[in-house]
């Protein structure tokens, strides 16, 4: 159970290196050298968030367009899931410093533990909170800003003004989109300008990994519509702009008799969070793996997994007392735990750590 490599190797590196290339500095470190070495310098970058497409995904047939443009990996952050790692690349920062640690994540001040997609309880009530102010400030598009960028972030137009989007995209100009087509083509206009940090996000992997699992057809569906669209993007690139591919984490699937749930009494004195990879405990942990496929792991051995910065105010309250660390094939549930999922991630094996580093350079006359 090896951290991610948060000192070059990592998603928050990632983000670091395109900001500092903009802004001339950065809160984190940048990349390795092999790996800053494979990103062209350039005047914009479009970063292209794939949600769920780990590295081993690219062995797909569907994913060839997307392994032609394979240039190396970075590790996403711990854990390994879209509200945390979104918030990577928002802030510029390690999750032990930005304070988003997990996907539900206790919230002391809520009194309850928050779904940080749609800002929920696990049993569906709003949490009510100032959205806005809940990542570190300045954010990466703040200290863009400041430093004479423009953060751009090209998104579904669904996703609009949500509670995450406002957690997210603080100071950040919104461009929409309906179709894929559509978000390739904006993407591409808006980087004819220079300056620019433009992200864009596509869902489609994730969504169909999460119900349908990999060997699925819809799996591969929708492998192809992401890939069509890093093509389309990749042909109208004008010259200038560099493309850069990545995710914020990979999948497992996992069958369901491999889904295995917590029991009533176990939940007595005890708040459980996270992911079913890698489940988090508030309260007595020792004794509940041992009938369990999984490792308990107290938080002592696990402070490295967020990262190394100086912690967020709020991380050790929101910290667990420690982790339910899955075994290979399998996952554990509390009681709101969905079990109807084929696709799972959180935890920290390769295929849910290494995300691919794509690359491509604008070249359209």
């Amino acid at each position: 159970m090896n951290p991610p490599d948060y000192a070059g190797g990592g998603l928050v590196n990632l983000v670091a290196e395109l900001e500092r290339r903009l802004g001339g500095a950065a809160p984190s470190l940048g990349l390795h050298d092999d790996l800053a070495a494979m990103i062209p310098e350039a005047s914009t970058y479009v970063l292209v968030l794939m949600d769920g497409l780990g590295d081993h995904q690219l062995s797909h047939p569907a994913a060839r367009p997307l392994a032609a443009s394979r240039r190396g990996a970075v590790d996403a952050s711990f854990p390994t899931t879209t509200t945390v790692n979104l918030a990577t690349i928002a802030t510029g920062l390690p999750p032990v410093a930005h304070g988003l640690i997990a996907y539900q994540m206790w919230l002391p001040e809520a009194g309850n533990v928050v779904n940080t997609i749609k800002w929920t309880t696990l049993w569906g009530d709003p949490v009510p909170y100032d959205y806005g102010g809940f990542l570190p400030s300045p954010n990466t598009w703040e200290r863009l800003a400041a430093a004479g960028a423009e953060p751009i972030v090209v998104q579904p137009y669904n996703f609009e003004q949500t509670p995450l989007s406002q957690t997210l995209y603080r100071g950040c100009r919104w461009e929409t989109w309906a179709t894929t087509d559509e978000a390739a083509l904006a993407a591409a206009q808006l980087a004819e300008k220079p300056g620019r940090y433009i992200l864009v996000y596509l869902p489609h992997v994730d969504f169909a990994a999460h119900v349908s699992g990999q060997n699925s057809e819809q799996y591969g569906e929708a492998l192809e519509i992401v890939a069509a669209t890093w093509e389309l993007l990749s042909r109208r690139l004008p010259p200038g702009a560099v493309a850069v591919g990545t995710a914020d984490h990979g999948h497992v699937d996992v069958p369901a008799a491999r889904q295995v749930r917590i029991t009533k009494p176990d939940h007595e004195g005890r708040v459980f969070y996270g992911d079913g990879r890698a489940l988090f405990v508030r309260g007595p942990g020792t004794g509940l793996a041992a009938h369990l496929p999984a490792t308990w792991v107290p938080i002592d051995e696990m402070r490295g997994w967020w990262g190394d910065a100086e912690p967020h105010p709020c991380f050790e309250e929101r910290a667990p007392d420690g982790a339910l660390v899955a075994d290979d094939g399998h996952i554990v549930l509390h009681r709101f735990g969905d079990d109807r999922l084929v696709g799972h991630h959180g935890g920290l094996t390769p295929e849910e750590v290494r995300v691919p580093l794509l690359v491509a350079e604008g070249s359209r006359p």
